[in-house]
């Protein structure tokens, strides 16, 4: 997030795009709520559901899914045309303007509205309107824009609008990725990535790599090579070229698209390694399970979706024959021929701040009274509430021309409605945690599959009623939930049940650059079970 979630009463409006706040992000939902109902602030939302901000949204676009780019090419095309971009902004502040804009001219409201599947291009016009006329406007996103084989594309568009917008660099407005998880911001910073040491830092920079590997491994050479994502490591997996997967506190037998290819992948492995607080789906297939801590027997920090660093203490004694994550991996590294010594999570914190400048100034000690927001460069740095008030970190802002292109499969006579995945407010991620929640397990207990009324209709089905939904990856049976939310001819599935893993259906078609999976939109069928 560029932007911190306290600056939501300073904003004149909000885009909502690809995130069903309210339900998957409670806190920030509970804020937009607040400052649209109680402070008049406007309200753009851009979901192929119903989402609970769509009751209060001045516009709702309900789009088809894997349409973000087109969405977001059509407000910018209405904001150029009406002369309704910040000049001075654009002017000096960023690079790349008139490909860009040339760019979003054949993107008029109604090539957008056949595009996405809606019927009134003019609301293509007043959302853009509104969002042009109030300033700061903060863009909301989450997985609803990034997990398709074009979501990197999807990112730079939100980045074009907000740089369009002179919504950059000040408070209130801003680009603000959600994060699905507490620590996921903290696990990327801390170079849990495939090409990057920690802050973000390149494994191909000889500098870089030196600084590392001085402080890590003195006696043994870095590798300079990018490393493999999720999915790629599976396709390794299954090609013979990786022998042996330590996963730590995921569930990809769950989480990843296309189950079967998942499973595939474990079973072809020699060793699999499962580091975890349950007994997973996937630990299931591990050779080895190490047992770790659960948060509340932890110390240490994490850092949340606004880029806070906070400081986390231990409230129960550990349960059980399980350590410490970080005791376990030190144990094996040592093991295998380093001499690793710490002794706590603060140590390794002060090892984050000697080698991440980011971090460099966040102590234990300024821990203990508040939390901060990265970058904080020394210790008499206050943290960043905002990014790029005076500058970007390449210099110049730069627009990027990028044209819409379509999911990587699209509906046709076998598979005519189209699929769409995510999360629950009763449920988290893969069920882990959640499920074993017997009040969160009571309030719902099984997976369903959410269908417009009309859709239920021409398939003459009723509520609960049990049907076969199935792609070119699998079927999966579950109940069906006669639904407003979804539009006609999508359905939603949740993907926190292993008994109809909605991922068993998903496609695993990946982003070129970031390689993360559409598991937005896919191809499926529906038909009736008969028992």
């Amino acid at each position: 997030m560029t932007n911190a979630f306290i600056e939501a009463p300073i904003s004149q409006a909000f885009l909502v795009i690809g995130s069903n706040t309210t339900e998957n992000h409670p806190v920030i939902g509970s804020l937009i709520k607040k400052e649209v109902i109680l402070n008049k602030k406007k309200l753009v939302v851009v979901d192929p559901r119903e989402i609970e901000l769509s009751k209060y949204a001045d516009v709702h676009l309900q789009i088809k899914p894997g349409t973000n780019i087109a969405i977001l090419n059509g407000f910018c095309h209405v904001i150029l045309k009406e002369n309704l971009y910040d000049k001075e902004f654009v002017a000096k502040r960023t690079e790349g303007f008139d490909e860009f804009a040339k760019t979003m001219e054949k993107y008029t409201p109604e090539y957008v509205a056949e595009i996405c599947g809606l019927k009134d291009p003019q609301l293509i016009v007043k959302a853009a309107r509104i969002l042009a006329s109030s300033k700061p406007m903060a863009l909301y996103y989450s997985m609803g824009i990034t997990q398709f084989k074009s979501g990197v594309n999807g990112v730079k568009c939100t980045a074009n609008l907000q740089m369009l917008l002179g919504n950059l660099g000040i408070a209130g407005g801003g680009v603000n990725p959600l994060r699905g998880q507490n620590n996921v911001q903290g696990a990327c910073d801390m170079g849990a990535l495939n090409a990057v040491y920690p802050a973000y830092q390149s494994v191909a920079n000889d500098e870089i790599k030196e600084k590392f590997q001085k402080v890590w491994l003195p006696t043994v050479e870095l590798s300079k090579k990018p490393g493999l994502t999720i999915v790629e490591s599976l396709n390794a997996a299954i090609a013979g070229d990786i022998k042996a997967l330590y996963i730590m506190g995921e569930n990809p037998v769950i989480s990843d698209p296309n189950q079967h290819h998942v499973i595939k992948a474990l079973e072809k492995l020699d060793f699999l390694v499962v580091q975890d607080i349950f007994l997973t789906e996937t630990a299931q297939y591990a050779d080895v399970v190490l047992p770790g801590f659960a948060f509340l027997e932890k110390e240490g920090t994490i850092t949340n979706t606004e880029r806070r660093v906070q400081l986390m203490h231990k409230v129960i004694e550990p349960v059980g024959d399980n350590r410490e994550d970080w005791w376990i991996i030190m144990q094996i590294a040592n093991r295998m021929g380093v001499s690793w010594s710490y002794s706590s999570a603060e140590d390794i914190f002060e090892e984050v701040r000697k080698v991440t400048p980011s971090y460099a100034g966040i102590t234990y000690k300024r821990l203990e009274k508040e939390g901060l927001q990265w970058p904080c460069p020394n210790e008499e740095h206050p943290g960043t509430q905002y990014l790029h008030k005076d500058r970007f970190t390449r210099g110049l802002g730069l627009f990027s021309a990028v044209e819409y292109t379509p999911p990587a499969e699209e509906v046709d006579a076998e598979y005519p409605m189209i699929l769409t995945t995510g999360r629950i407010l009763e449920h988290f991620h893969t069920g882990t945690m959640s499920r074993n929640s017997n009040i969160l397990d009571t309030l719902v207990k099984e997976a369903f599959v959410e269908i417009n009324p009309n859709d239920a209709s021409n398939y003459d089905l009723t509520n609960g009623e049990l049907v076969a939904v199935s792609t070119r990856r699998g079927s999966i049976r579950l109940k069906v939930k006669i639904s407003d939310r979804p539009k006609p001819n999508v359905v939603f599935i949740p993907f926190h049940f292993y008994e109809a893993a909605a991922n068993k259906l998903t496609i695993d078609a990946l982003d070129p650059v970031a390689k993360i999976p559409e598991f937005k939109v896919c191809a499926c069928k529906i038909e009736k079970v008969s028992l």
